[in-house]
């Protein structure tokens, strides 16, 4: 596994010859640094990060949900997962994370390649972060103020 600041630059997908690349999808094409890896998956920094250091856990084979690949791929994209946060909790010192995907288009999916956020976060950088990803549906996040 390559860690810390041991960065290198990933091929993509497409130069591995995996039948399923793409020629329309960025993390195929890669040519990016990679920040953390294992068998089935790279560790990139965001493009358009939400807070420093945000990182994306992407699997080297393409699909669009992280659920249509094997289970073995699954659990290594996990395992790098762990790794990621480990490592951003001694680079950034965060108070704490929020780590989710984002599959299908109607959950917000943009690029159509499975990919893991592993979001720092940092006391005061929301007024009140309470639900935290709930707050992709607004009027349903505050569940705390609703009567019952």
């Amino acid at each position: 596994m390559i860690v810390g600041s041991d960065l290198h630059r990933y091929d993509g997908v497409m130069g591995s010859g995996n039948a399923n690349a793409r020629t329309d999808c960025p993390f195929c094409l890669g040519h990016t640094e990679v920040c953390a890896s294992n068998e089935h998956a790279i560790a990139i920094r965001d493009g358009f990060p939400v807070s420093p250091g945000h990182t994306l856990v992407i699997p080297k084979q393409h699909a669009a949900s992280l659920f249509d690949l094997p289970l073995d791929v699954q659990e290594s994209i996990w395992k790098l997962v762990a790794v990621v946060r480990d490592r951003l909790m001694a680079e950034f010192h965060p108070d704490g994370f929020n780590v989710g995907l984002n599959d299908g288009r109607a959950a917000g999916q943009t690029i159509m390649h499975a990919h893991v956020h592993v979001i720092p976060r940092f006391n005061g950088d929301l007024a009140d972060p309470r639900g935290g990803v709930r707050w992709v549906i607004p009027g349903k996040a505050a569940y705390w103020k609703k009567e019952c």
